[in-house]
């Protein structure tokens, strides 16, 4: 199979596939589909593949071929590939954009994976940027920044290691990152509380900016306030991710099958998959646009406007809507095409 094409699979939908709330409905007259871009971030081995199988319902990216093992030592550079896939959830219409980043974490020295992550998305500010300043506009102009990147954290049992600090930092003032434990099926329930809880004191110790699902005083009810101290609660998400669907009392249920039992990836009692998977196809793709936009972008745009990297002058201001400070970045990056992998799309 070639990559980048699809495969329909025989799999059970989201529980919260028709669970909307009214923020959401807002690009439900987007005709040709409401364009969300993620990034998937992570070292191999934590289930990413799998997780975008599983989220997009069908088979996006086919198994990988098993590495020659002679050559197995030999760590790959990282990429940047792209996927499209066209989805509907709640009656909207979604294009879909993903980047994964196979080879990021595999060197004994990743810092050219932090450097290279941090121009891809800066490509993309500026590739808007000068769109807003050309004097006729092109009104077929796609806009690729990342919406949200999804950080797969390595499920050991103690704390955040230097690797996933520093990369967390570096682009927490950049774009929405949400952490994510990934193959987090490899601890017990009392390993997991504990170590999230660990995650989440190093996120605050080392001041890490993420999306914490901030309310908004203006827009958001009650009911919206709870959901995202709820969400706020279950920080970083656990996820499983699975390709095997089981036949239970005469419906689907997406399980990953050990010799003890199984994993169900839809039960929020044995993953927080499927609330993830909520959160960013349905409840908070609106509040994930606006905050790229007019937060993260916005000040992106007056630092590299203004000549001046501003963030550490408007931590007050930003902290407020959880945009913590992060370490200067020298210059900003030339934009060169080979930096805008070309997309693979996807049927439905």
């Amino acid at each position: 199979m070639k990559e980048g094409s699809g495969e329909e699979q025989n799999v059970a939908p989201s529980v919260y596939s028709h669970v909307s709330r009214p923020g959401s409905h807002r690009y439900k007259s987007a005709k040709k589909g409401l364009p969300f871009n993620v990034m998937l971030v992570g070292e191999s081995g934590l289930g990413r593949t799998t997780f975008l199988n599983t989220l997009c319902e069908r088979v996006v990216i086919p198994p990988h071929e098993a590495a020659n093992c002679e050559q197995a030592h030999i760590a790959e550079p990282m990429q940047f590939k792209h996927y499209t896939v066209d989805m509907e959830e709640d009656g909207m219409k979604i294009v879909l954009n993903i980047i994964d980043t196979p080879g990021f974490g595999d060197g004994i020295d990743n810092e050219n994976c932090f450097t290279r992550i941090q121009e891809y998305i800066e490509v993309q500010y500026d590739n808007v940027l000068a769109e807003e300043n050309r004097i006729k506009r092109n009104t077929k102009f796609t806009d690729t920044r990342i919406h949200a990147l999804l950080y797969f954290i390595t499920p050991t049992g103690h704390s955040l290691r230097e690797l996933d600090v520093e990369l967390m930092r570096r682009l927490g003032s950049r774009i929405n990152i949400i952490p994510v434990i990934g193959r987090s099926d490899s601890l017990t329930p009392r390993e997991l509380v504990l170590f999230k809880q660990r995650v989440m004191n190093d996120i605050a110790a080392n001041g890490i900016p993420i999306f914490n699902f901030p309310n908004s005083d203006d827009e958001d009810d009650e009911e919206s306030v709870e959901e995202n101290a709820e969400l706020r609660a279950m920080l970083p998400f656990a996820v499983v991710g699975c390709e095997e669907v089981i036949n239970e009392e005469g419906r689907p249920v997406r399980v990953r099958s050990y010799p003890w039992g199984v994993v169900q990836v839809d039960n929020d009692e044995h993953s927080d998959f499927d609330r993830l998977r909520y959160v960013l196809l349905n409840s908070h793709i609106a509040d994930l646009r606006d905050r790229t936009h007019n937060g993260l972008y916005e000040l992106y745009r007056t630092e590299k406007l203004s000549g001046t990297n501003i963030i550490a002058g408007s931590a007050a201001a930003t902290n407020a809507a959880h945009v913590a400070p992060a370490a200067a970045t020298a210059g900003s990056p030339t934009v060169q095409p080979s930096m805008l992998p070309q997309s693979h799309p996807v049927a439905a």
